[in-house]
């Protein structure tokens, strides 16, 4: 028996399943399909895959009803950050105090975000999950789009959407070409236990090596580190002793929380930009890491893909509420202009940072700590700065402009 759907979205991680929870309250059928199930039970020490989520994402997730189960579960607020070059003058600080607001975001495991949006799709008649389950083949007509499940199960859409992550299945099944290139470095993920508190504090030093990042929990000595290094390093860094990467790890963060020990385990991952040609095709459209992947050193990712799932669903459910084709490529072109120019940007940026806090040349180094000294000295600058990273500032869709949110 083929059920008939008219949005299938092929991933339910978080971006997946923003987009889901942001149609459950329209007449539209939705499928989610999502290879493995979430553990439900959070464990007492924080999964080592976390995001930074900006006021956005936030205002994203409260509007949509998952803020709650997120904050339940755990999430950490950071009031601070702080930004340094090793051996170098050059730093900033940014404060919520100084432009005004509670916090400047959340360090969230992507599994609680997971868990959160899932408690919000549970009970909704128009959105089914088929989870644990993968997809076989996709086939795109002209009116409808087919897949056949590893399960037996065949579906059929209107418009299938890919949130299946970097290596997404759907980009592939279509052949969409992609830019990229490779940022030659690996990221270590890890829980860090620290000598001294963070303070709520989220802290970057850019080394000669690449930059390291450390971001706070609720528990005061406990981090996730986010380590950008060049990849045969970084291997190194992951085979050797704890005792052995304690010691490059407490050196290379200048000893800024005393000592540090990791617990638990350490993963890296490949790091590299990728940037689909098109972000829809008919029947077709691609959000998240399916249709772009950046450097993670501001932490700027996950925050892209739900802006992504966000837009989509604007889109989408004005097509719908016109009586549109919610499949057509020539409809969704307004979603692909401005989720692609907003990657675009996101992709431009973050590689000009990596080009500019790049290698240990003198002159570099003493361009660096005049630009980041005039900066932090300038409050306009400074807030300006902060703003569009918090997600104040923007072309953002209706989900991220408005947030019942108190603390």
């Amino acid at each position: 028996m083929i059920k008939s759907f008219d949005v299938i979205i092929i991933g339910g991680g978080m971006v997946g399943l923003t987009l889901a929870a942001a149609l459950k309250d329209s007449d539209l059928r939705v499928a989610v399909i999502e290879e493995s199930e979430p553990a439900p039970t959070v464990n007492a020490l924080p999964d080592v895959r976390v995001s930074a989520l900006n006021r956005a994402s936030q205002s994203v997730l409260d509007n949509l009803g998952a803020w709650n189960g997120i904050r339940q579960r755990r999430a950490s607020a950071y009031t601070g950050i702080r930004v340094w070059e090793q051996d170098s003058f050059a730093s900033i600080e940014f404060s919520a105090d100084n432009i005004g607001q509670p916090d400047l975001g959340y360090i969230v495991e992507n599994r609680v975000v997971q868990l959160a949006l899932l408690d919000t799709l549970s009970g909704c008649d128009n959105v089914s999950l088929f989870m644990p389950d993968s997809c076989q083949c996709l086939i795109v007509g002209e009116n409808e789009a087919w897949i056949t499940l590893d399960s037996g199960q065949s579906l059929t859409s209107k418009l299938v959407v890919g949130a299946d992550g970097a290596n997404s299945w759907v980009r592939q099944q279509l052949d969409i070409p992609m830019t990229h290139w490779d940022y030659g470095h690996t990221a270590i993920v890890a829980n860090i236990k620290t000598q001294e508190p963070h303070r709520r504090i989220a802290r970057q030093v850019f080394t000669p090596y690449g930059p390291l990042a450390f971001l706070p929990h609720t528990d005061q000595t406990m981090n996730s580190i986010v380590w950008s290094t060049e990849t045969n390093r970084a291997n190194k860094l992951l085979s050797i002793s704890e005792l052995e990467f304690n010691k490059v790890l407490s050196a290379e963060f200048d000893m800024n929380l005393g000592l540090c020990e990791v617990i638990g385990r350490r993963v890296g991952y490949p790091l590299k930009m990728r940037y689909a040609r098109d972000f829809v095709q008919e029947r077709v459209a691609l959000i998240g890491d399916a249709a772009h992947t950046i450097h993670p050193l501001a932490g700027q990712g996950v925050n892209l893909g739900l802006m992504d799932a966000a837009s989509l669903a604007q889109e989408v459910l004005r097509l719908w509420q016109n009586g549109e084709d919610i499949g057509s490529r020539v409809n969704l072109r307004p979603y692909e202009r401005w989720r692609k120019a907003e990657a675009a940007k996101m992709i431009a940026a973050m590689q000009g940072f990596k080009d500019l806090f790049e290698g240990d040349n003198p002159v570099k180094k003493l361009m660096r700590g005049f630009g980041m000294t005039l900066a932090d000295q300038l409050p306009g600058a400074k807030n300006e700065m902060m703003k569009r990273a918090l997600g104040l500032k923007g072309d953002f869709p209706d989900l991220a402009k408005t947030c019942s949110y108190s603390d």
